[in-house]
């Protein structure tokens, strides 16, 4: 099994992860599965530490409503302990689009996650914006040197969805900076509030620089004069 799919509009939907977990590690899913996708329009809170025994994840899907109040209890502890269990993960959606309600993972949990998940090119979580402002001037370390797991070249995410996530008015750039320095891929911020325009422009603006400057830089393997008479392939000294 390396695929699983499930779609419900039932009102309650109980504990079906742990459901799900408690038939799967009975066969071969726990080192097989890579996609788990989860879809509902409901409101719920799902056991997430049900997931914890698939560490060969490398899609997870968990889609529910905010609507008529936020439902999500992701925190920085289940952040990291899927992180820490899910190093393969690609893709994490935990929720919809996330809504204005002050709740999520803090800086603490993105870096964790940035530094564990090393593949990691899509992400779509609750998480609380506003302590990216306070940690521009906290002196939180954004990328620590200490952990073994983490790549020189950082978290590989270039999408990230915020919904309406709020953070204080006139701090974009503040937040732009400190996405770019847990994530320095990042390419493309969705949004449904007006506010995150000016984070989303500054992180394409500084994709676009950063594709420029690395285009014109030459490579050992960039040929700048071929003589007359010499073939491409040929060697020049």
């Amino acid at each position: 099994m390396r695929s699983v799919v499930f779609n419900t509009e039932a009102n309650d939907i109980g504990d079906v992860l742990g459901a799900f977990e408690s038939v799967a590690r009975t066969t071969s899913a726990k080192n097989t599965l890579s996609e788990f996708r989860f879809y509902t329009s409901s409101s719920w809170n799902p056991n997430y530490s049900a997931l914890l025994s698939f560490n060969q994840l490398k899609t997870v899907e968990i889609e529910f409503s905010c609507e008529g109040g936020c439902s999500s209890r992701v925190d920085d502890e289940i952040i990291v302990s899927l992180a820490e269990t899910m190093p393969k993960l690609e893709i994490l959606q935990l929720g919809d689009p996330p809504c204005k309600t002050l709740t999520g993972v803090t800086v603490d949990g993105l870096v964790g996650l940035a530094c564990r998940c090393p593949r990691l090119s899509e992400l779509c979580i609750h998480f609380q914006a506003a302590g990216l402002v306070e940690a521009a001037t906290s002196g939180v370390t954004l990328s620590p040197s200490d952990e073994p797991i983490v790549r020189r070249e950082g978290c590989a995410l270039t999408d990230i969805e915020v919904g309406a996530t709020p953070f204080p008015m006139g701090s974009g750039s503040t937040v732009a900076r400190i996405l770019l320095q847990i994530f320095p891929h990042l390419l493309n911020v969705e949004y449904t509030s007006w506010e995150w325009e000016t984070v989303a422009k500054i992180i394409k603006d500084h994709g676009r620089l950063s594709d420029s400057v690395h285009l014109s830089r030459p490579t050992n393997h960039t040929r700048l004069t071929t003589p007359s008479n010499t073939l491409p392939g040929d060697a020049i000294d």
